[in-house]
């Protein structure tokens, strides 16, 4: 079973990296590069989906967090791994900010992750890298695509917990604020319909999506009824539900399927699908998860390059929850 998943994840690929690597020739950083590690430290691809494949049959929910967990990291300074850092007496994190704190997951695996890459080679592989990988392998393990991450980042000094409160998309915001977030970090509105694809796995705390399913209009009666009953209007506030009611743990187009009936679980989902300037992309990934997977890849290879660190700048974080000491 193991084999024949490595065998059709590394056969998929082949075939998107063929179609993508020259499209994207100008948008990635030219300092970052899929066989960055070729020399240094061969074997990393193969360390981290081995440590995904059994975090991922342990709980087959931390595809989805760790997806998120990257997603989190790119939108607040960049792709750095800045979001992985602890706070100390002298130091404040990402992890407190209000859209992270007591719902960001995952730590524990890039930690598993990073120990058994150390392992291998020492203070050589970034914490920036292993979350970007990752999240990666967590797709493809819930069958979705597979692409060429670019590599070479190096893990940030610092973390900005003021970007944090105010740079990542709430679960309440409407079309424009949704497309201006994208939009400060190079993201189209194409970009960011097939990233919000990623809501079609993971679960969601119930204090993200009550207003919707109590005051949102836009929304079928039906579903929002099955959804009081695991949140009810006051308390349970860490009740969860299932973001794409139809495939949570399937890496599929069921979620912009859910759009077109108005069973999107957050506020900001539904935007999509609303009759604004995202409906017809909406529909279209709903009709066709080939387009949607091809997006997706698009739009996440450009996310990967977010204000990359390289070079000199930054550094290889020995653990990935503090930066490394003098």
């Amino acid at each position: 079973m193991a084999s024949s998943l490595t065998h059709s994840m590394f056969a998929m690929l082949f075939v998107i990296t063929s179609c993508l690597i020259a499209h994207h020739g100008g948008i990635a950083n030219a300092q970052l590069f899929p066989n960055f590690y070729a020399q240094s430290c061969p074997n990393v691809e193969q360390i981290v989906l081995r440590t995904m494949r059994q975090a991922v049959a342990n709980e087959p929910r931390m595809a989805a967090s760790l997806l998120r967990l990257f997603f989190h990291d790119c939108f607040v300074q960049g792709c750095d791994g800045s979001v992985l850092l602890d706070d100390t007496a002298t130091f404040t994190g990402e992890k407190g900010a209000l859209p992270n704190k007591g719902s960001l997951r995952g730590f524990e695996v890039i930690d598993a992750i990073k120990a058994n890459v150390e392992a291998a080679c020492r203070a050589t592989v970034s914490c920036a890298d292993i979350v970007a990988l990752a999240a990666r392998d967590g797709v493809a393990l819930l069958g979705g695509p597979v692409w060429s991450v670019p590599l070479g980042r190096r893990d940030a000094t610092t973390a900005s917990l003021t970007g944090a409160n105010n740079e990542l998309v709430p679960p309440f915001a409407d079309l424009p604020l949704i497309i201006s977030r994208f939009a400060a970090k190079g993201l189209d509105t194409r970009d960011m319909t097939a990233l919000s694809g990623a809501h079609t796995i993971g679960q969601a705390r119930c204090v993200t999506f009550r207003t919707r399913i109590y005051n949102d209009t836009d929304i079928a009666p039906r579903f929002a009824a099955n959804r009081q009953f695991t949140c009810p209007l006051t308390g349970g506030d860490d009740n969860t539900a299932p973001i794409d009611i139809s495939s949570s743990l399937r890496f599929d187009n069921g979620y912009y399927q859910n759009l077109l009936t108005r069973r999107g679980l957050f506020h900001s989902d539904q935007e999509l699908f609303n009759g604004g300037s995202q409906d017809s992309l909406t529909e279209a990934y709903a009709s066709n998860p080939g387009l949607f997977f091809r997006d997706f890849v698009n739009a996440m290879i450009k996310m990967e390059n977010i204000n990359v660190l390289t070079g000199t700048n930054g550094q290889i974080r020995l653990n990935c929850r503090a930066v490394n000491s003098a």
